[in-house]
């Protein structure tokens, strides 16, 4: 939660500089309280597992969170339980058809990065959700394949194929330690990683107005804001728990897939030892950013959300 001071108070500039949550005396007397809205929109085919990783997380701030499901239209789930899916869910085309705003959304990855987005079966609503945020939704968090899938779309950065699936936990360096979704963040970090594919820097740079926030040099970019659109894009995986890289080895060794010990995960490298969490706090400290950026930034009217 913010810190109220007066504006010409030193404290006020030297802690805003440092990335410290604060707001003006004014600003606050005349704020208004209600509960966010923030929406779910989970593509992952464990979505129990999913509800609880970002649940927790969201759930962790002193603000008030209404948390909605949400789920493709016409795809059909093969690995919940229809109950579920039927209490829990309502597809876009409901939310659309109800002109519900929200004031964060969440999209979260798919085990689909070996194809092509436009070959993904769901890919026509997926890009109307994507314009559907810019006028419903005051702040959209695209999360690992959801993330790249958003800024191919907005901005046509490529995801490539990787030889080996970047597996592990990584250290990422702070590249923007004065932005307020990177407030308390250390110099570096630790982040997991599972995925076969990666968006360059390069181009990232090259786009004019995205803004790498984390990033590694031997997994690349993880964390970039893009104002133009009130987005963020992670490509790795903050909200998993401890178990789950461990989950991942298991489950693709009885398939028969290739894969290899996930890399700075388990102690001496040792997969019959218990992982040890490196990355929790700052789980929480960069969704709770996000959720406080929301608070500070959204209007009170549910319905001037995306002017």
């Amino acid at each position: 939660m913010p810190i109220t001071l007066p504006e010409d108070l030193p404290a006020y500039d030297v802690l805003s500089a440092e990335g410290v949550m604060v707001i003006s005396e004014g600003r606050a007397a005349h704020q208004d309280i209600r509960p966010l809205r923030i929406g779910l929109l989970n593509l992952m085919p464990r979505k129990i597992q999913t509800e609880n990783q970002f649940a927790r997380l969201i759930g962790a701030t002193p603000l008030q969170i209404e948390f909605h499901l949400i789920r493709m239209s016409e795809h059909q789930t093969k690995n919940t339980a229809a109950e579920h899916m039927e209490q829990f869910y309502r597809p876009f085309s409901d939310v659309v058809a109800t002109g519900e705003k929200f004031d964060g959304l969440l999209i979260t990855g798919a085990p689909i990065e070996h194809l092509p987005f436009e070959d993904v079966t769901y890919w026509e609503e997926l890009t109307r959700v994507f314009d559907w945020t810019q006028t419903h939704v005051h702040s959209t968090f695209g999360v690992c394949w959801g993330g790249m899938a958003m800024i191919n779309y907005f901005h046509g950065i490529k995801k490539y194929a990787l030889d080996q699936k970047a597996f592990g936990c990584f250290r990422h360096a702070n590249l923007a330690p004065s932005s307020p979704y990177l407030r308390g963040f250390s110099d570096d970090c630790v982040m997991p990683v599972s995925r076969w594919t990666e968006v360059r820097l390069s181009e990232i740079e090259a786009s004019g107005s995205l803004v790498p926030l984390l990033g590694s040099d031997e997994v690349g970019p993880a964390l970039v804001q893009d104002p133009d659109h009130r987005a963020l894009y992670i490509f790795n995986h903050l909200e998993y728990d401890t178990g789950t890289q461990h989950e991942e080895l298991v489950r693709d060794r009885e398939a028969g897939k290739p894969i290899q010990l996930p890399v700075h995960y388990y102690p001496d490298n040792n997969p019959d030892l218990r992982p040890v969490n490196r990355w929790r706090s700052h789980a929480h400290l960069l969704y709770g950013n996000w959720i406080n950026e929301i608070y500070q930034t959204t209007h009170f009217d549910l319905a001037r959300i995306g002017e």
